[in-house]
């Protein structure tokens, strides 16, 4: 009874420092989820008056622009991935990356070839260890992303969307990443940045369909495109960014709470398993007292006859 003892105090110390990391991380994460939702709400205006000037110029424009004119025969197209460079986020991972590999099927069964593009360890080591191939990927800032980090993903991708497809470049541009909808609702979305499809890109900023000013463009309407598109798409990515960063640290932080309220039930659990060993082990030496006494009495009563 003893060693059973011992055992259900060890187990108890040791949940009990668990329950200790997993609190600390949960209002960690819970600190870390506020400021993430501050800056996706800082940066909506800016991505939306940016989308409708880019409506504005891209339905003004009487040249076709090749970001914004589809491929009459689409075969080439690139895929980015927004993962998290760390995990402990529940299912915050796993969704993303089913989401992306259910896009590079579709793309794929339709007859393009798919170019892949990760953010985040966690997707870079799901598609090394299949050995998939990456067309690249960027690491070390998920949890807090800047604007320069969506500069530094945009620009391979614009690049890839500006050459022809025979010299290595794409026809289409698509984005998978985390939606953050609430702290207890994160969704995976895939959508497609380039090339543009300007009714919904109108409908998401909030143009009208019969009513859109008119504008002139200096020195024209493809150099003001070649000049704002870049600019969408950062501002695009940025805004996944953010919101994959939100949804993160609210997976995190539930992930958390969940495995410290299940710490908290072992350690009743086991706090009654030892009170129960202990309480058997009482009655053993008092059982063991008794039966003692018993022996030593009849032994006494012997010797005395």
């Amino acid at each position: 009874m003893g060693a059973q003892l011992r055992v259900y105090k060890r187990r108890i110390k040791s949940v009990t420092a668990t329950k200790k990391i997993t609190k600390a991380m949960e209002m960690i994460a819970a600190s870390r989820v506020v400021k993430a939702q501050r800056k996706v709400q800082a940066s909506t205006p800016y991505a939306t008056e940016l989308t409708r000037a880019v409506t504005a110029v891209a339905t003004g424009a009487n040249d076709k622009h090749a970001l914004t004119t589809e491929a009459e025969n689409p075969s080439r197209a690139a895929v980015l991935l927004l993962a998290s460079d760390r995990g402990l986020a529940g299912a915050f991972n796993s969704n993303a990356i089913k989401a992306a590999e259910l896009l590079i099927k579709k793309l794929e069964s339709e007859g393009r070839e798919v170019d892949v593009y990760v953010v985040g360890r966690r997707g870079v080591a799901h598609f090394n260890f299949r050995e998939r191939k990456l067309s690249d990927t960027w690491t070390g800032f998920t949890d807090e992303p800047s604007y320069a980090d969506a500069k530094k993903i945009a620009a391979p991708l614009i690049e890839a969307i500006e050459k022809d497809t025979a010299e290595g470049g794409v026809d289409e541009l698509h984005i998978v990443y985390t939606e953050f909808v609430s702290m207890m609702t994160q969704t995976a979305v895939e959508a497609r940045l380039l090339p543009l499809s300007l009714d919904e890109v109108a409908k998401d900023a909030g143009e009208s369909d019969t009513l859109r000013p008119l504008y002139d463009f200096e020195p024209s309407a493809e150099d003001v495109l070649d000049a704002l598109l870049p600019r969408y798409v950062e501002s695009r990515i940025y805004n996944a960014l953010l919101q994959s960063a939100a949804s993160k640290h609210a997976a995190t932080r539930r992930a958390m709470k969940s495995a410290t309220d299940n710490a908290g039930d072992l350690i009743n659990n086991l706090s009654r398993l030892a009170n129960a060993a202990r309480q058997a082990e009482i009655t053993q030496e008092i059982s063991e007292i008794v039966g003692g006494t018993a022996a030593l009495a009849d032994a006494t009563a012997g010797s005395d006859k």
